[in-house]
């Protein structure tokens, strides 16, 4: 359920109901999300512990066996098979580079694109901030009518662009500076805990919205 949003009974016709999973539910739900970031921190502990090849034999090894429990407990499969992609990308270009920082090259490039996106979409007025917390909770994107919660995606859009810039700018310097033990702190680090402060950033932006009057005009 969307923070701060109205509640709705099953088969209210303010909400129907869905034919098709959320986004959030697609990605195996914030288990799901949760488990994909473990072969990463696997991979942070083992390279400082063991050196570059073990800990690409761990990350892999700790994604297969993510996507083993997820069958074992009959849950979609999607979400640890695309974590295992993932991985195994990281995993090619460390190994072929020699490098451990190359592990970190993906999710360095993909944060770039993510804050590019994320900038993009607040000149366009179609905030992603909302397009994606819409599309988890599969509410619609109807709330782009209400210029309350158009300005509030705005706000939270602009705090995740700043997340995701952060990411660039620490971790960018410190692959730059071959920093490899930093900068796989500084993945674990910029993480969860700067996800959070941008979610509790959007939740008080969107109840912010909501309490205030509409407009007369």
């Amino acid at each position: 359920m969307t923070a701060g949003a109205p509640q709705h009974q099953p088969g209210d016709p303010a909400r129907p109901e869905r034919e098709f999973p959320t986004l959030l539910e697609q990605m195996g739900g914030v288990q799901g999300v949760v488990a994909s970031t473990i072969p990463v921190a696997v991979f942070v502990v083992s390279n400082v512990l063991f050196g570059l090849q073990p800990a690409l034999i761990a990350a892999l090894a700790s994604g297969v066996l993510i996507a083993i429990w997820r069958i074992v407990r009959k849950q979609a499969l999607q979400p640890a098979v695309s974590g295992l992609f993932a991985v195994g990308i990281a995993a090619f270009i460390a190994y072929r580079t020699g490098e451990a920082r190359g592990f970190y090259l993906p999710g360095l490039l993909f944060s770039a694109a993510l804050g590019l996106a994320f900038l993009v979409s607040m000149v366009v007025r179609w905030p992603l901030a909302g397009v994606v917390w819409h599309g988890i909770n599969g509410d619609g994107q109807g709330w782009r009518q209400d210029r309350r919660l158009l300005r509030a995606y705005t706000f939270a859009t602009a705090l995740w662009t700043l997340v995701f810039a952060a990411r660039v700018v620490v971790q960018g310097l410190l692959y730059r500076a071959e920093e490899e033990t930093w900068l796989g702190i500084a993945r674990l680090a910029m993480g969860y805990p700067l996800v959070g402060v941008a979610l509790l950033g959007t939740v008080w932006a969107v109840r912010r919205a909501r309490r205030t009057p509409l407009p007369t005009t």
